[in-house]
């Protein structure tokens, strides 16, 4: 029986014929499963001439876990501006830099953003692969209502009143807000979107891809609740995503005609957008409505 190939040596058979030019290489590291990790993403780590990381020790699991040993850099958000000079002196030395974040795609949240910045304005190669994201991660998986697009918000606000003033604008929104909160904040989030709309439309998405992996669609009581059950609930990596309040619009008789006959033709998503053209509605409301109805 012929021996198993290893995942790098796969890797590298795979991507034989494609250049690795000097470049940085904004490399997506897995959100929690090592086993997400790209094909072209081993492929790159193993031709590079050196690894920038947010940590090093972190780096240095993933590199190990597949065989590789690089010289790595470290480079977090303290370090990132310095660490950037560095980079750019060796890629415009004609060398292959990858980096690479703690978790999913760099500079969504994480390190990255003003190392590409300073490659870019060095004028050298910037080369995204693309991978993991907590993000898009969360969205796939949401069942929310994802046809007007959605805001990635990053973390909320630590203080009370602006975390407020946050949460009353996603509300507001005309898309989804995807956000990161910290555990220990967690609950005050929570109670604070209770107060101001106790049915609110979320999604708690907690240690994606990881072993205690959840994602509970609920209201802010029902993720009080559920946290309230067991105290180890609240350890972890959150993704939250709000669903924001269908505006309300009051629909006189001309407009409910007009959107019912549009719907007989059209999708309900079209005939919603057709809709709100004519009547100057907000098509998220008409779409809503005719939902309903169909439900009804």
């Amino acid at each position: 029986m012929p021996a198993m190939s290893t995942p790098l040596q796969t890797a590298l058979e795979f991507c034989a014929q494609q250049d690795f030019p000097p470049a940085l290489y904004m490399v997506s590291a897995p959100i929690g499963n090592l086993a997400d990790i790209s094909l072209r993403a081993l492929a790159v780590l193993h031709h590079a001439d050196r690894i920038a990381a947010e940590d090093t020790r972190v780096a240095q699991r993933l590199l190990e876990a597949y065989g590789l040993r690089k010289p790595t850099l470290r480079c977090d958000r303290h370090r990132e501006a310095q660490a950037a000079q560095h980079i750019v002196a060796a890629v415009a030395a004609g060398e292959r830099v990858a980096f690479v974040s703690d978790a999913g795609t760099p500079g969504i949240s994480d390190p990255g953003s003003r190392i590409a910045a300073a490659a870019h304005a060095a004028g050298l190669r910037v080369m995204p692969l693309p991978g993991a994201s907590a993000v898009t991660t969360a969205l796939s998986a949401s069942g929310l209502d994802l046809h007007s697009g959605y805001c990635f918000a990053g973390f909320a606000p630590e203080k009370a009143v602006a975390l407020r003033a946050f949460l009353q604008a996603a509300l507001q929104a005309s898309r989804v807000t995807v956000f990161f909160e910290a555990p220990h904040r967690l609950r005050d989030c929570l109670l604070t979107l209770l107060d101001l709309d106790a049915q609110a439309q979320l999604v708690l998405a907690k240690e994606l891809s990881k072993q205690f992996e959840t994602l509970l669609p609920c209201t802010p009581q029902a993720a009080l609740d559920w946290l309230d059950a067991d105290p180890r609930r609240a350890q972890g990596e959150f993704v939250l995503l709000l669903q924001p309040r269908a505006a309300v619009a009051e629909l006189d008789t001309r407009a409910i005609a007009l959107l019912q006959r549009l719907a007989q033709e059209l999708p309900a998503s079209r005939a919603a957008a057709v809709a709100a053209d004519l009547t100057g509605l907000k098509r998220d409301a008409l779409y809503r409505w005719l939902l309903d109805q169909k439900q009804g």
